[in-house]
């Protein structure tokens, strides 16, 4: 039997292994001394320790370490779900020395696509609107302000800033050169020019070994915070058709420059006045959001995904995917990160133990966690994401209402969480007409005012633990 490797850990290691399972491979997974009760682990057919004399987060970026002990385990796929290994060109060198098949793209497209800059002048080559910007800072004057810095070989909001004007810049520039490095190991960064009224939209493209490749359709993820997302929606309610169309084919036609297989995404902004889109980059991993495009489609992403690396053709069995045209879309998912934060203290991440924890269920409600259950402990080592929750339903509306209810059912108590806070988000009729741009949250203070209503006093007692 082959074994897969979930090369990451809770509810995206859970993720994966479950696809593995039904294919009938044999999981395995590694966690960190910190992650010995973590769920991943027992999920798991086989579980190892890594990471000794290293801390709780390098213990999974150990490449050499951990693809040694999976060849010596007799792994044959590693997956890196997203997050740590999944965009180093690293680990798929280190897997081909050892003989293991990556699931994800080649060494050489994670090159190219992690660099901004390379990123932009493929899109330029494959014809795709970029956002006016630059690598060297000297070139600031041809920008102009409002203007964001971005940190060249990262994501997830690090060693981004906004600059509104020139005093501004050289401290901020500063700021973002020190946050790139020491979150990436790299302080290069770039400049774009800002635009202040954007909606965040992706593709999912999904390609093969064979030069097969299909798009998903897109997922709106404009409801951000320190430009790190909160809620995604797919398909993007109220965007124009004729946009839509546009954004799907300047996807494909990057990713067929570029010789794109796997599961990727490709990120766009799009002018919410003039409905022109730009394109930001492309994350060359599965992604946090995969659910909602999931739950539309019906399409098993990391079953694609592993059945892919192993060479299969997408539009033939066991993929089977149907041709571009057919692929399906049903109504309308979206899904909520519930984060052990505190809406009310600029999301200041909280710690403790989990002394109670009830999670939501029923019809067209789907839950990923990996952490999260009575008696657990909430560590300051990881990411605070606790569990997503993802709804689906035949209308926008209803689906607002499923997520909704799914978040009332919750019952967390012992840390903060941002529940209140999404039910705020779900329940804004400015949300539900599609009408969020990237400032929703900055500019939408009504998000931050808790009600104390009877049918939701026991709510906010857990959220103040």
């Amino acid at each position: 039997m082959l074994k897969l490797l979930a090369l990451n850990r809770g509810e995206i290691a859970i993720r994966i292994m479950r696809a593995a399972t039904e294919l009938g491979l044999r999981t395995v997974a590694v966690y960190s001394k910190e992650d010995r009760l973590s769920l991943h682990r027992f999920k798991a057919d086989e579980a190892y320790l890594i990471g000794e004399g290293l801390g709780p987060v390098q213990a999974y970026l150990d490449v050499e370490g951990i693809v040694a002990l999976a060849k010596e385990k007799g792994v044959n796929l590693i997956h890196p779900g997203y997050g740590f290994l999944s965009e180093n060109p690293a680990l798929p060198r280190a897997c081909e020395r050892a003989g293991i098949t990556f699931v994800g793209p080649s060494a050489e497209l994670l090159e190219l696509l992690g660099d901004k800059t390379a990123a932009r002048k493929l899109a330029e080559r494959a014809g795709v609107p970029v956002v006016p910007g630059t690598d060297d800072p000297a070139n600031v004057a041809k920008i102009g302000f409002p203007l964001i810095i971005k940190a060249s070989f990262g994501g997830g909001g690090r060693g981004m800033r906004v600059v509104e004007s020139q005093d501004q810049f050289q401290g901020k520039l500063e700021e973002a050169t020190r946050e790139a490095a020491a979150a990436f190991g790299n302080g290069a960064v770039f400049l774009e020019r800002f635009i202040r009224r954007a909606k965040h939209i992706e593709v999912q493209i999904l390609g093969d070994r064979h030069g097969n490749i299909v798009h998903l359709y897109e997922r709106d993820c404009s409801v951000q915070r320190r430009h790190q997302k909160v809620v995604e929606v797919a398909p993007a309610v109220a965007l124009p058709q004729k946009v839509r169309d546009a954004l799907a084919e300047a996807a494909l036609k990057l990713a067929r420059e570029a010789g794109y297989y796997n599961a990727g995404t490709v990120e766009f902004l799009v002018d919410a006045e003039s409905g022109e889109f730009y394109f930001i980059e492309v994350n060359p991993r599965i992604q946090v959001e995969h659910t909602v495009t999931e739950l539309v489609t019906g399409i098993d992403l990391v079953r694609c995904q592993i059945l892919a690396a192993q060479g299969h053709k997408l539009h033939e069995a066991p993929i089977g995917l149907p041709q571009q045209k057919d692929i399906p879309l049903y109504g309308y998912a979206l899904q909520c990160r519930v984060t052990t934060e505190d809406p009310t203290n600029n999301f200041t991440p909280d710690y403790g133990r989990l002394q109670t924890y009830r999670s939501p269920a029923g019809f067209g409600v789907r839950l990923d966690g990996g952490s999260a259950y009575s008696g657990a402990t909430i560590t300051p080592y990881y990411d605070s994401l606790l569990v997503k929750i993802s709804a689906w339903a035949a209308e926008f509306d209803q689906t607002c209402n499923r997520a909704d209810r799914a978040l009332r059912e919750f019952r967390v108590r012992g840390v903060k969480t941002n529940i209140p806070f999404l039910e705020n988000v779900v329940n804004h009729p400015d949300f539900r007409a599609g009408n969020v741009t990237t400032g929703f949250i900055d500019q939408t203070p009504a998000l931050f005012a808790f009600s104390l209503r009877k049918d939701r006093a026991t709510r906010l007692l857990t959220y103040l633990g």
